[in-house]
């Protein structure tokens, strides 16, 4: 199995070992599409059979009917260049903004959490919003989120983009 992977640092390696994990309910180191509806499911999304096939058969480089992690590295690595990064971070920071006013707060973080399987202690959901939570306001705007999730682009020095999420009605 390869340990290097081109333009990810091992932190961000580790991240995709650890959401791998998750996907990966049976720890058998591969994603079927059972694995993969079941996630999907969790985070509100209701995929055809079809639908999870071609999500698998898009990473299956070894036709196998399951995605190992190489395949799942190897894809990203690839496509990193060509994703539309801030449609991505806006997608993400949606899915734990459940009451779309633009910030994400402890109860958000575990609702969510939970759902994808890792129960975690008050504690430990309170820890994680006081690392994101830079102006310490006690809940994680946008920008805080894009900082956590995406280290590579402020480590670029780009610039954060000052969107504002909130759903209108």
């Amino acid at each position: 199995m390869s340990t290097e992977y081109e333009g990810l640092t091992a932190q961000e390696v580790a991240e995709f070992r650890e959401a791998f994990a998750l996907f990966d309910k049976d720890g058998d180191n591969t994603i079927t599409t059972k694995e993969l509806d079941t996630v999907m499911r969790s985070l509100g999304q209701n995929p055809t059979e079809a639908e999870l096939q071609e999500m698998i058969n898009e990473l299956d480089a070894d036709g196998n009917g399951t995605v190992e992690f190489d395949e799942l590295m190897t894809m990203m690595t690839s496509k990193m260049k060509d994703i539309d990064f801030e449609e991505e971070r806006v997608e993400a920071f949606r899915m734990f903004d459940k009451n779309g006013d633009g910030f994400i707060t402890s109860a958000e973080l575990k609702v969510v959490m939970g759902n994808i399987g890792e129960k975690l202690t008050d504690e430990e959901i309170e820890e994680m919003i006081h690392e994101a939570d830079e102006d310490k306001d006690g809940q994680v705007s946008y920008q805080e989120f894009v900082k956590i999730i995406m280290p590579q682009f402020i480590e670029s020095d780009a610039e954060v983009p000052q969107t504002t999420i909130v759903e209108t009605q």
